[in-house]
């Protein structure tokens, strides 16, 4: 057995030596952390791994945008599926609206007066929905043409006017997914116009093709889940038309009890043919917007971005 070792913080450190010290612990959060980061680093680095990113959750609300962003510019990742929400309030930024520092205790019906809609702490001004359904129904007749969401989301990632996760992702030529579009803002803006007597061309299914054809085709497949809930589901049932999931890390604050996909251990995998019983993989119950911004600073270190 290897002995735990202490953390010790002499002088300056820097994110990834403090994570090197934190997986020498071996154990608990810590030592899952440090694993997590060695298990991204090596998904990264594999040559013949596609890596999929599932991501779910605050992410955006909790100031994780140009973190994300960063990783799809650095082509740490293959595909990115994402929850619409996640979507909605990445292009409400891209437009020019911003999220705002707030209070879990505020009173709900002031904000509500002020045009003020809480995520928790992190408040969004209501008129972002104003914004985006101008810009949707002035660019609506170059997304209706649309074949999937894929390309559609690719449309919307060229036409938004300022650095976003779509647009990263079109410009890179990421594939970028979002099984369950209509339940977002994003959605209920394109739903709008079709309550006017608009069509679109957009199948939801068509994505499934895709996704699964990019698994099906790929030598290795590794996963990254900031978060659980539809992205993860998505990725894991294209993971049963690949050869087995190679890599995998989850970060999650659900627990596995209730049988959620959202707290499923990354093992249970190992039973639907999704994770590979020799896959170097971990599970670590911590705060996506804790994670993340640890997990990217002590990569960049390692690959020398």
């Amino acid at each position: 057995m290897k002995p735990v070792n202490h953390i010790k913080i002499k002088g300056k450190l820097s994110v990834n030596e403090l994570v090197r010290q934190m997986n020498l612990s071996g154990v608990l959060g810590s030592g899952r952390l440090g694993k997590a980061v060695n298990i991204c680093e090596a998904m990264v680095k594999d040559r013949e791994c596609k890596v999929f990113l599932g991501l779910a959750g605050p992410l955006v609300p909790g100031g994780m945008r140009e973190i994300i962003i960063d990783m799809i510019e650095h082509r740490w990742v293959d595909v990115v599926v994402a929850t619409g929400a996640t979507l909605t309030h990445d292009l409400g930024e891209a437009l020019g609206y911003r999220h705002y520092q707030g209070s879990a205790d505020a009173n709900d019906e002031e904000l509500h007066k002020k045009g003020f809609d809480r995520i928790y702490e992190s408040y969004m001004p209501n008129k972002i929905y104003e914004g985006m359904e101008d810009f949707i129904t002035k660019n609506f007749d170059k997304l209706k043409d649309k074949k999937s969401i894929k390309d559609l989301l690719w449309e919307l990632g060229r036409l938004t006017p300022n650095r976003s996760i779509l647009k990263a992702c079109f410009e890179s030529k990421i594939h970028v997914f979002c099984p369950a579009l209509s339940d977002s803002g994003i959605g209920l803006m394109l739903w709008g116009q079709l309550a006017k007597g608009k069509q679109m061309e957009t199948r939801a299914f068509e994505d499934l093709k895709e996704i699964i054809d990019i698994a099906w085709t790929a030598k290795k497949t590794g996963v990254i889940y900031f978060g659980g809930g539809v992205p993860k589901n998505y990725i894991q049932q294209a993971m049963q038309f690949s050869k087995k999931a190679s890599y995998g890390v989850q970060i999650t604050m659900d627990r596995p009890e209730p049988g959620g996909s959202s707290g499923a251990e990354l093992k249970e995998g190992i039973s639907w043919g999704k994770m590979n019983p020799k896959a170097k993989f971990v599970d670590l119950i911590c705060d996506a917007t804790i994670a993340m911004p640890i997990i990217c600073a002590a990569l960049k270190e390692r690959i020398k971005i």
